[in-house]
């Protein structure tokens, strides 16, 4: 309720979570709505980190994409598109993935398969891999839990993604959630440059696709992936998490994570396992 007037002498004056803001006359005050402010309410196109961003943009947000460039959400996207399907499992839920087992699904680390990009390349049509992860996969789960449509976007997919979530939000916001990395020590968040860029890639496409209004923070990730331009693929690799990546081998991984736009997947989640939004058609 942005810019009600309240009488700063009657019981109104207590209301909360709202913060109030004092009016020079010292009479009335302004309410400030702050689950409004931070689920950027007015714009068509929003962007928010993390597990905190997936509750603020969903009270609003009909559809839900998040990001996790290394690596989740870009082995999602090669795993759909080898025919396969991926059931994501919140990190360390040992219930779940049992859940997963005894439906079927391969858990990652049994077989070749893992939550590398490579390790999926030859994954073959038709299995269902359960696939945990501290971010992407966690995000997904809580995404999931707020009844709204959810994809998984990178940079090898952000046009297909930002087409589809597009569509199938209509008239109403998307929500773009980059998942950022963890500091060891503590566990937080570490936003990270990956998917700040791979956000920006699908907020960029986002716009090509008819959806207005962006907040600044979708404006500023877009702007971040439009001057890194030709150069996504260096920025990538000479992020933190680009580097850890390289400096134990994984090369592959990375090459695959920057191949922009190369996918024409939507990677949808659909019953609680991501498949290509064709096939949910």
């Amino acid at each position: 309720m942005v810019g009600a007037k309240v009488d700063t002498h009657g019981e109104q004056c207590a209301i909360r979570p709202a913060q109030v803001r004092q009016r020079p006359n010292n009479d009335v005050v302004d309410i400030i709505d702050l689950e409004e402010i931070m689920g950027q309410h007015g714009h068509g196109i929003r962007v928010e980190w993390g597990a905190e961003g997936v509750t603020a943009l969903a009270a609003e947000c009909a559809v839900l994409v998040v990001v996790d460039v290394l690596s989740f959400s870009t082995t999602v996207d090669i795993t759909l598109g080898r025919g396969a399907h991926v059931l994501p499992v919140r990190w360390r839920d040992d219930a779940a993935l049992e859940a997963a087992k005894r439906a079927g699904a391969v858990p990652a680390g049994e077989w070749e398969w893992s939550l590398r990009p490579a390790s999926v390349v030859q994954i073959p049509a038709g299995t269902l891999l359960a696939l945990p992860s501290p971010n992407g996969a966690t995000l997904t789960v809580a995404a999931a839990r707020t009844g709204r449509h959810v994809f998984a976007g990178c940079l090898r997919n952000a046009k297909a993604v930002a087409a589809a979530a597009h569509a199938l939000a209509g008239d109403e916001p998307v929500g773009v959630v980059p998942a950022g990395e963890r500091w060891r020590k503590d566990g937080t968040l570490r936003p990270s440059a990956e998917d700040l860029i791979g956000a920006g890639a699908i907020v960029d496409a986002l716009q090509s696709a008819g959806a207005r209004r962006p907040s600044v923070e979708a404006a500023l990730a877009a702007r971040a992936y439009r001057a890194a331009g030709p150069d996504v693929g260096a920025v990538v690799t000479g992020s933190s998490s680009g580097k850890e990546l390289l400096s134990a081998g994984h090369v592959r991984d990375v090459d695959l994570a920057i191949a922009v736009n190369t996918s024409t997947v939507a990677p949808y989640l659909d019953g609680g396992v991501f498949v290509d939004l064709r096939e949910a058609e």
